[in-house]
């Protein structure tokens, strides 16, 4: 059974009894890292007792982290009785990269450099200051304090900072013209005038969010509640309290985003998002529909389904079924790949711009027909300008930039921005990928009923024709960004009467094709809806450039070599 009272406490008495005994240096830094789903089975199973037993024992010496394993965690406690110790929380999904998380977590605080950091300012010069004590800081990661400024009476702001390092107690003293920083942000015409302001009401909603977990009385918390939503309509921050409205430029599209919430309404009530809807858009690269709008969740209007976009689009789906469209002729081709299981796919590889795009294949269950169906399992987008990669598989949506990383599952509804690029998640449906206003692509889940005897979960993506690639783009579908020239005609019946055949030329290439159907997917996920095309035999052979296995890359953000 999962014993957390008894773990917590025992663990706490541990380092009580090497610090008395001396064991530990005086200016080390001690942390207790509770893994668990957070959810007692054996011993106290009050939370609420949990949480203050371990508070009276750990006192104000140690710091507590926790791991929620899993899919369902109860993170709300986890996260309680880590902030009310001085430490955070973390989920850790139980997918194939969960060592990859656990070593995330640990670079984050295996190299703490200072302890009982403290930042003192003149009462009088300033007011509403945030959070200005902290228990540690750690190797990589920052300290923000903000707060109000008497510029009126006020030229200059003296602060004070203490901390204990290894070896030293350290105390560093400023001294700054308060005017300074409004004009190091003049000197940058990109840069918010309101930037300050902003970060220090992000901050503050912060900090609330963290007064409210912790609140010890139902009256306390909603005080706090009703102070943070005010907060966030004045300043359009995003909050477990709030949601985001995103409208197309069109403005014939409106989606909700959602706070991504847990399985047992627990995830995240710690962070928030800020977005600014009515200031310039200085983010050039952000699409004008990205821009979106602080509401209260509860006077949200019921979601509408966005109206049926053009099937105008590039797209792979199902086994794998590739439909081209051809602007230029208005013609749709499509062709399917035959390929393995766990074999990587190119689809778009542009070094123009740095963008790549490839799916792995998996195989059905068994076979029908003495073949086996594949499937894409999992997409990989990687954008080398930005350093940014975002890997889809059917149970998760990850970004990765470097060490840092996020996780969503499909069970969220909710949205990632990071250096311009957003990723929407629509709960059990698509992820939408905007980078600027250069390119978007979007990945369609497919589930099947559980245990079915054959199916398996997998994506379909669709790319836009008008997507910004350059002349250099190549792989499956982005060889298409250069439309190439295509005459089809002597149409004449086929074997089928409503498959006519036809002969197409392009690229130097007489092909025979046939009239058919493919399927979109994106207003219709379970039937698809019906778009024609022409079928080039033989895995798209004399309309792609080579063999589709010249397409075939060794990992999942590579890129293609042309020969």
């Amino acid at each position: 059974g999962t014993n957390i009272n008894e773990a917590l406490l025992r663990a706490t008495f541990i380092l009580n009894e090497a610090q008395s005994l001396g064991m530990l240096d005086p200016n080390s830094v001690s942390m207790i890292v509770l893994v668990s789903d957070g959810d007692p089975t054996v011993g106290e199973l009050k939370l609420t007792t949990i949480q203050k037993n371990v508070k009276q024992s750990i006192k104000d010496e140690f710091s507590l982290f926790c791991l929620g394993i899993g899919f369902d965690v109860d993170y709300d406690f986890l996260q309680r009785i880590a902030t009310d110790n001085r430490g955070m929380a973390q989920r850790i999904f139980g997918n194939q990269e969960t060592s990859a998380q656990m070593k995330n977590f640990y670079n984050q605080v295996s190299t703490p450099l200072l302890k009982k950091i403290q930042f003192n300012y003149p009462q009088e010069s300033v007011s509403d200051v945030t959070q200005s004590s902290f228990h540690n800081y750690f190797g990589g990661s920052e300290i923000v304090v903000a707060g109000k400024v008497d510029t009126e009476n006020l030229q200059h702001l003296e602060s004070i900072v203490t901390a204990t390092a290894a070896n030293a107690e350290l105390v560093m003293e400023t001294l700054r013209d308060v005017e300074e920083l409004d004009g190091f942000m003049k000197k940058d015409k990109y840069a918010d005038p309101e930037f300050t302001k902003k970060l220090w009401a992000y901050l503050t909603v912060n900090q609330m969010l963290a007064e409210r977990n912790t609140a010890p009385t139902a009256a306390l918390k909603r005080n706090i509640t009703k102070s943070i939503l005010q907060m966030s309509l004045d300043h359009h921050i995003v909050t477990p309290f709030t949601a985001m409205l995103i409208e197309n430029a069109e403005k014939d599209e409106i989606m909700l985003a959602d706070q991504p919430k847990d399985p047992r309404r627990g995830c995240c009530p710690g962070q928030c998002l800020r977005l600014t809807p009515n200031a310039p858009n200085n983010n050039k690269g952000i699409p004008a529909w990205a821009n979106a709008t602080a509401v209260p969740v509860s006077f949200m209007p019921e979601q509408r389904s966005p109206p049926v976009s053009s099937l105008s689009i590039n797209r792979v789906d199902n086994d794998p079924h590739f439909t081209i469209h051809l602007p230029k002729s208005q013609k749709n081709i499509c062709f399917n790949i035959n390929s393995e299981p766990g074999k990587i796919l190119n689809l778009v590889s542009d070094p123009g711009t740095g963008v790549v795009v490839n799916g792995q294949l998996i195989g059905a269950k068994k076979t029908e027909n003495k073949k086996l169906n594949t499937y894409f399992g999992k997409i990989g987008f990687y954008f080398k300008t930005k350093g940014l990669k975002v890997e889809i598989t059917t149970e998760t949506i990850t970004l990765k930039d470097g060490s840092y990383g996020i996780t969503l599952t499909w069970s969220d509804t909710g949205y990632i921005i990071r250096k311009q690029l957003l990723i929407s998640v629509k709960k059990e449906s698509n992820v939408t990928i905007t980078v600027g206003a250069e390119m978007s692509f979007m990945v369609l889940l497919h589930r099947v009923w559980k245990n079915h005897p054959v199916n398996v979960d997998f994506l379909g993506i669709y790319i836009p024709p008008e997507n910004q690639f350059s002349p250099a783009a190549h792989g499956l579908i982005g060889q298409f960004a250069s439309e190439p020239e295509v005459n089809i005609h002597h149409q004449r019946p086929g074997q089928d009467p409503e498959k006519p055949h036809a002969t197409m030329e392009v690229k130097g290439n007489k092909l025979t094709v046939t009239r058919g159907l493919q399927k979109d997917y994106r207003t219709d996920r379970v039937r698809g809806t019906d778009v024609q095309c022409w079928f080039v035999h033989n895995s798209g052979k004399g309309f792609i450039d080579g063999h589709y296995k010249d397409y075939l890359v060794p990992h999942l953000y590579s890129f293609l070599k042309k020969p």
